[in-house]
């Protein structure tokens, strides 16, 4: 197997690791993270599986009962909400 053949094996390798990492669901991601990081790694990797392993709710916003619009009263988030206008931009003419 020459360099070139070897190369293109490595990147295409990488390449579906990185594909299934992320399409991965993020508790999946999460136990396979806990469980990499029991392995030695450099510090830069055991620090990004931790992050992983650490993560919260998968768009980052730790549940809907942390909402930042909640109000005392225990109302949904929507209710405490500003009104905010639409703003349409027209196209450019080609």
């Amino acid at each position: 197997m020459n360099f070139q053949s070897l190369a293109v094996v490595l990147v295409v390798a990488l390449s579906f690791a990185y594909a299934i990492w992320t399409l991965m669901p993020q508790a999946l991601r999460a136990a396979l993270a806990r469980g990499l990081l029991g392995l030695r790694a450099p510090v830069f990797v055991r620090q990004r599986l931790l992050a992983v392993a650490n993560a919260s709710a998968g768009c980052g916003c730790s549940g809907c009962d942390k909402a930042p619009l909640l109000s005392a009263k225990g109302a949904s988030p929507r209710l405490g909400a500003q009104a905010q206008p639409l703003v349409f931009h027209p196209r450019k003419g080609r």
